[in-house]
């Protein structure tokens, strides 16, 4: 997720423009994420940023403009990692409004969440907000077809072709920590559980031909 913190980093600042003008920046949001209804700075836009920010980095997106709707994409994770998507209520739990952002991390005390996003205090920022109103986590995949390593991979591998693999188990549900490129035991046990839900496979927590093909067929179906 290091691509969506770097593109919605780089538009840090940009700002609703009181009054009867608008940032065209922020309208070209929502025109290029799909969004052609849209046209000025003061329609909500958090969902819309993230939405843009998704769809430049290719990764699956809400295509509607209520916080909420973000509940529905990639998966829930319990182990929200920097750029991960997060789900906040406003207003009431049971209401319909809400927040969404990038995740980036808890306070010390873990009573907040920081988070970046557009729409916070009219503009692209890092704000912090209670950890109480949190609705969940979301840990989105890449829109296209996922793309797995070819190679074997066993435990005590390291390297990007393991980082791909830790991405490809999260994208399925599969919780292996941090894509960090090695081969732990975290890595192993994902493997094993996603070798578990096929009788056919052997469940020995290595990366093979026939685990690949499994893998892929979740990712793609």
């Amino acid at each position: 997720m290091d691509e969506l913190i770097k593109i919605a980093m780089s538009q840090l600042g940009q700002k609703e423009i009181s009054g009867t003008q608008d940032n065209q920046t922020i309208v070209n949001y929502a025109k290029e994420a799909g969004f052609d209804w849209v046209n000025d700075d003061e329609t909500p836009w958090c969902s819309i940023f993230v939405s843009w920010c998704a769809y430049k980095t290719d990764l699956v997106r809400s295509r509607q403009a209520n916080a909420r709707s973000w509940l529905l994409v990639g998966t829930s994770t319990n182990t929200p990692e920097p750029g991960d998507i997060v789900v906040f209520w406003r207003g009431s739990i049971e209401a319909w409004k809400g927040h969404v952002g990038i995740f980036l991390g808890y306070s010390k005390s873990t009573t907040r969440v920081y988070c970046l996003g557009g729409n916070q205090g009219n503009q692209v920022s890092i704000s912090a907000y209670p950890s109480e109103t949190v609705l969940g986590f979301r840990r989105l995949r890449d829109s296209k077809m996922v793309k797995l390593p070819a190679v074997t991979l066993t435990p005590t591998d390291r390297g990007d072709a393991v980082k791909a693999l830790q991405d490809a188990l999260k994208a399925a549900d599969f919780d292996c920590g941090t894509s960090d490129g090695d081969y732990g035991n975290k890595t192993k046990n994902a493997v094993q559980a996603l070798q578990s839900t096929n009788n056919a496979l052997k469940i020995d927590g290595i990366y093979g031909q026939k685990t690949k093909e499994y893998l892929f067929s979740i990712l793609n179906e």
